[in-house]
């Protein structure tokens, strides 16, 4: 039996903004993928741009997930790690749309990354 996820948001702590769940709630499950920390780095090496690292590095995610026979339905959090306050907006736009529609737990640090090529890197937390 797949588990069962369902997003909480309690009535009395403010929603900042739309796009992810406060809380997740995990019933019947049988499985959890832990994924480490996934960067932007393809077969072409580390792309220029925040949005293409943010694509890549999502994409990074869901190969993990789906090598774990698992996908996005599965997810229950996000925790990412951004070089700078300035990419929050333009990542909750392509983390928004990469989610088709799905609300998630989520944690957005804004921190030194490992490599400073790197403008992000993302772990994730499935279950089945």
């Amino acid at each position: 039996m797949p588990a069962d996820l369902r997003p909480l948001n309690a009535p009395d702590v403010p929603r900042v903004s739309a796009g992810y769940a406060k809380a997740m709630e995990v019933t019947g499950a049988t499985r959890w993928l832990y994924v480490s920390g996934q960067i932007p780095l393809g077969e072409d090496g580390v792309p220029e741009s925040f949005a293409d690292q943010a694509r890549l590095t999502l994409l990074n995610v869901e190969r993990q997930l789906v090598h774990a026979g698992m996908g996005k339905d599965d997810l229950v959090k996000l925790t990412v790690f951004l070089s700078s306050r300035d990419h929050r907006l333009e990542f909750r736009d392509i983390r928004t749309e990469w989610l088709g529609g799905r609300e998630i737990g989520l944690t957005v640090i804004v921190c030194d990354i490992f490599d400073e090529a790197w403008l992000l890197e993302i772990e994730a937390v499935a279950v089945a």
